[in-house]
């Protein structure tokens, strides 16, 4: 818990919500674009947006280019630890295993997300879409220990899932 022993790391508040809506614009732009829909920003303990970016996966052809771990690749670049561990990623869905890792080993601060990886393989389930992903189901806890996780956002979330259902409509790309 941060100093002063509020509940303010674990719970998202109103002031966090611009942040939240800039990730679903990217990831709207990233549907537009025929990528998944995922967008993220990075922000300093200021509130300062330092860098954003969408998902880029299928225009790129490279299964690598998620927003979160081009935010902790940008982070470990231009970012000391101490700026980075006062960091946090906000983003439209929660951290993949391999964004979380990416986090984890860019030292990054806290993660806020819309909706959660367990509600998007729900909406999967409801469109009868198998899930096809190489990865094993994770959180962001199970793959770094002590990270500092807030999310999903109700009412955000349900914006996240209609931009999965426009992706999957207008696209046959898989998982």
């Amino acid at each position: 818990m941060p100093e002063g022993g509020s509940d303010r790391a674990t719970t998202v508040d109103a002031s966090e919500l611009p942040y939240l809506r800039r990730c679903i614009e990217l990831a709207a732009e990233a549907v537009e674009a025929g990528d998944w829909p995922f967008g993220s920003v990075l922000v300093d303990a200021d509130g300062k947006i330092l860098a954003e970016d969408r998902n880029r996966e299928t225009t790129t052809g490279d299964p690598t280019r998620h927003p979160e771990f081009e935010l902790a690749r940008w982070a470990a670049t231009h970012l000391g630890p101490e700026e980075r561990a006062a960091a946090t990623v906000y983003t439209s869905g929660e951290h993949c295993p391999m964004c979380a890792a990416a986090h984890g080993w860019a030292g990054l601060g806290r993660i806020v997300y819309a909706s959660s990886s367990q509600q998007a393989r729900e909406w999967k389930a409801e469109w009868g879409v198998p899930v096809t992903s190489p990865l094993s189901p994770l959180t962001v806890q199970d793959v770094v220990p002590g990270a500092v996780v807030a999310g999903p956002v109700p009412e955000l979330a349900a914006e996240v899932r209609e931009l999965q259902w426009r992706f999957r409509n207008g696209n046959s790309a898989g998982d």
